[in-house]
């Protein structure tokens, strides 16, 4: 009858435990990562410091200002301008929420040259949008497929990013911007680029 019991009971044993080890290793990485002091939301970006990509070609075909088409973003636009770049869409509830403090940047920082990427949205959508809130760029190009926003290293929007005068990603601010991230990190940022 003893026949079938294990001749190696503490195998058994080690076995069993596998699991637990792997749950406690994992705790354990967790705790780490959280105590790390790391904020989890603050998305690093390679672009920092470097050259701004290209933006899209094609403008927001309707949007006008005194009857002139806007035109879409380009090199040229934005040469030795201090330069705010907001990826955006119709469809995206916390760009609305932004949409307040975009504008009224727009109002107290005339030296700054705003412009927009309209990211994988449906013009008419697009320019219901900004008729209905107000237009705070001077140029928007549109990004239909997203193909350009993946070269900008966006990971969701809004996402908003500060070029110096030499067209250099100085800054990248992933979420909607409020009156907090306005004040204490965007316009002191802004100041210190257009004062070079």
């Amino acid at each position: 009858m003893n026949e079938h019991v294990s001749k190696n009971p503490v195998g058994k044993y080690i076995v069993a435990a596998i699991p637990l080890v792997l749950f406690l290793a994992l705790v354990f990485i967790f705790y780490k990562q959280l105590s790390s002091g790391i904020n989890p939301n603050k998305l690093p970006s390679v672009l920092i410091n470097k050259a701004a990509p290209s933006f899209p070609a094609e403008p927001l075909v309707g949007l006008k200002v005194d009857s002139v088409q806007l035109p879409p973003v380009s090199k040229e636009l934005i040469s030795n301008k201090v330069v705010l770049v907001n990826v955006w869409a119709s469809w995206c509830v916390p760009c609305r929420n932004e949409h307040p403090f975009l504008t009224r940047l727009a109002e107290i920082r005339k030296s700054l040259l705003m412009v927009g990427i309209n990211y994988k949205d449906k013009n008419p959508n697009a320019l219901r949008f900004l008729g209905g809130l107000g237009n705070p760029y001077a140029a928007v190009s549109i990004d239909p497929n997203g193909s350009t926003s993946i070269d900008w290293g966006v990971y969701g929007i809004p996402e908003t990013f500060i070029l110096n005068k030499s067209g250099t990603i100085v800054y990248k601010h992933v979420g909607p911007i409020n009156e907090a991230i306005l004040i204490q990190k965007i316009l002191p940022i802004i100041d210190a680029e257009l004062a070079k």
